[in-house]
């Protein structure tokens, strides 16, 4: 089996990307291998994306793949974005965060945003691809389904009525920002 190094300390994601990769894979944490996440000093997805596969880089001689994602709500100046995680850590939880932003939201008509992942690749050569995947939809107006992880329960993508968190695993990850941008890496590299 191939050794890849999922950059995350994030649980959700780990589970995502670990899908995604093909079953060759052995997939590592690096909480396995008690490293800690770097700062995230980057101010683009992709930046902070690239930031992380290098430092995770440095402790492996092997693939590792890793990930910047959020939320950007276009009436609150497309926040959270890249701050999305520490927007959680702030107030104690995603769950607080999601109550914070639909307060910040109600009495807002344009609802719009966009869920975000970049991820960088870097094999065993110390080359880095990166791709980023978009998804639109909406913010609901209240915290609906206990599915998926983070902000997905305020989460509706377009064309659809239900928020991330109410739809089932096998249905949102074959749609979401992470698989639009693993496809388009796929065509960068042999994964």
């Amino acid at each position: 089996m191939i050794k890849i190094l999922i950059g995350t300390h994030n649980k959700g994601k780990f589970r995502e990307i670990a899908h995604l990769l093909p079953k060759k894979y052995l997939k590592i944490s690096p909480i396995s291998l008690k490293i800690k996440s770097p700062k995230e000093t980057g101010k683009s997805f992709i930046s902070n994306a690239r930031l992380k596969v290098k430092f995770f880089s440095k402790f492996v001689n092997y693939p590792v793949i890793s990930d910047d994602s959020g939320l950007c709500i276009e009436a609150l100046k497309n926040r959270p974005g890249i701050y999305s995680a520490r927007l959680a850590q702030k107030h104690g939880s995603f769950f607080k965060a999601m109550k914070f932003i639909l307060k910040k939201m109600e009495r807002k008509k344009n609802r719009r945003a966009t869920f975000v992942c970049s991820l960088a690749y870097k094999n065993k050569n110390k080359k880095t691809m990166v791709a980023e995947g978009r998804i639109n939809g909406t913010i609901s107006t209240k915290v609906i389904g206990n599915n998926g992880f983070g902000y997905d329960p305020i989460f509706i993508p377009k064309k659809n009525k239900i928020t991330f968190g109410q739809m089932s695993k096998s249905i949102k990850i074959k749609m979401d920002h992470r698989f639009i941008a693993f496809k388009k890496l796929k065509k960068k590299i042999k994964i």
